[in-house]
C-alpha cells in the first residue's frame, strides 16, 4: 500500500550544446532534489540535449541512443543510490534509421520498469518533429513505482484528452508531462504570448478535473535558436487547482507534496469516471463526422 503523500519534483532547466554537460547538470538537479525529500522526479523533454527539431537536419540524429542504454543505465545507477523514482525523456533509437521520442521510468530501487513513447508527434513551425520521430506503438502506460502508479506523457500528447483518459483508466494517479514548448522568439504580443501559456495550462488542468488525477508538466526555460521556451513548469492536484508553479525564465527545482488519498475525495464528489456512457464513444475512432 502506498503512503498517501508523495513528494514530487519537476527539473526545469536551460540547455546548452554539450550533452555531457546536459546530462551532469541533471545528474546533479536529481541529487538536489532527492536531498530535499523528492521521491519522484521528472525531467523535461529530451533533456541531453538542445531542442534540436527546430530545424531537418540528419546530423542530429547522431543525438540518439538505444533505450535501455547508456543514459538510462545512469538514471538507473542515480535512482538505486538515492531511493527515488525518475522519469527521463530521451531521443531513441529503435533501429538503424527508426527513431523515437520516450521517456523511461526507472524504479527506486533502480529497477528499468520501462518506456513510453510518445504517440502524438507534432509538425509545425519550429517544431518539426515528423522529420525525426515515428509515433509510439506502445500504446498508453502506466508504472506501479515504489510511491505511486505513474502514467507519462510527452509534450504535444498534453493537448489531447484521449490520452490523458486512457493513460487514467489504466490506474495513473500521477501523469508526468516531460515537454518543451516555447513562443517563437519574434512573437513580441504579450496577449498572445499570454494566451498561448494559459491555452497550455488549462488544457492540462482540464485533464485533471476530468479524469482525478495529479498532472506534473516539466518544461525547459532558455532561448534556442528562434524559440524562447516559457518554463512555467507546474503540479496540479484532481481538481485542477496549482500546488506549485514555476516561473517562465528560470531555471528551477520544483517541490509538491501530492495526497493521493485526494483522488477519491474528488472521484466521489465529481463522479466523472461513474457517469462515463461508454457505449456511446465508439465514434471517437473516427477522424472526422461528416453528416
Amino acid at each position: 500500500m502506498h503512503s498517501e503523500m508523495v513528494s514530487v519534483a519537476l527539473v526545469q532547466t536551460s540547455c546548452q550544446s554539450n550533452p555531457v554537460e546536459n546530462l551532469a547538470r541533471a545528474c546533479s538537479k536529481i541529487r538536489e532534489a532527492a536531498a530535499q525529500g523528492a521521491r519522484i522526479i521528472c525531467l523535461q523533454e529530451l533533456f541531453i540535449t538542445r531542442y534540436f527539431c527546430q530545424t531537418e537536419d540528419y546530423e542530429s540524429f547522431a543525438y540518439a541512443e538505444s533505450v535501455p542504454g547508456p543514459t538510462t543505465l545512469v538514471m538507473q545507477e542515480l535512482a538505486r543510490e538515492l531511493e527515488v523514482v525518475l522519469v527521463a525523456s530521451l531521443f531513441e533509437a529503435r533501429a538503424r534509421g527508426l527513431y523515437h521520442n520516450t521517456a523511461v521510468v526507472i524504479d527506486a530501487d533502480g529497477s528499468y520498469l520501462g518506456k513510453y513513447r510518445k504517440m502524438h508527434i507534432p509538425d509545425d513551425p519550429g517544431f518539426y518533429e515528423k522529420f525525426y520521430f515515428t509515433p509510439g506503438d506502445l500504446g498508453y502506460k502506466v508504472f506501479k513505482t515504489r510511491y505511486a502508479t505513474i502514467g507519462v506523457l510527452i509534450c504535444w500528447d498534453q493537448w489531447y484528452p484521449e490520452a490523458a483518459r486512457l493513460t487514467a483508466l489504466k490506474g495513473a494517479e500521477i501523469i508526468f508531462y516531460p515537454t518543451a514548448i516555447g513562443w517563437a522568439s519574434d512573437e513580441r504580443s504579450d496577449k498572445v504570448r499570454r494566451s498561448q501559456l494559459e491555452a497550455w495550462r488549462t488544457i492540462q488542468l482540464s485533464h485533471a478535473v476530468a479524469n482525478g488525477v495529479f498532472i506534473a508538466a516539466a518544461n525547459r526555460v532558455g532561448t534556442e535558436g528562434d524559440l524562447e521556451f516559457w518554463g512555467n513548469s507546474f503540479v496540479c492536484d484532481p481538481f485542477g487547482q496549482i500546488i506549485q508553479e514555476a516561473a517562465h525564465q528560470d531555471d528551477a527545482l520544483l517541490f509538491a507534496e501530492c495526497d493521493m488519498s485526494r483522488i477519491a475525495f474528488y472521484r466521489s464528489h465529481w463522479p466523472f469516471l461513474r457517469d462515463r456512457r461508454i457505449e456511446t464513444y465508439g465514434e471517437l475512432q473516427k477522424r472526422y463526422l461528416e453528416e
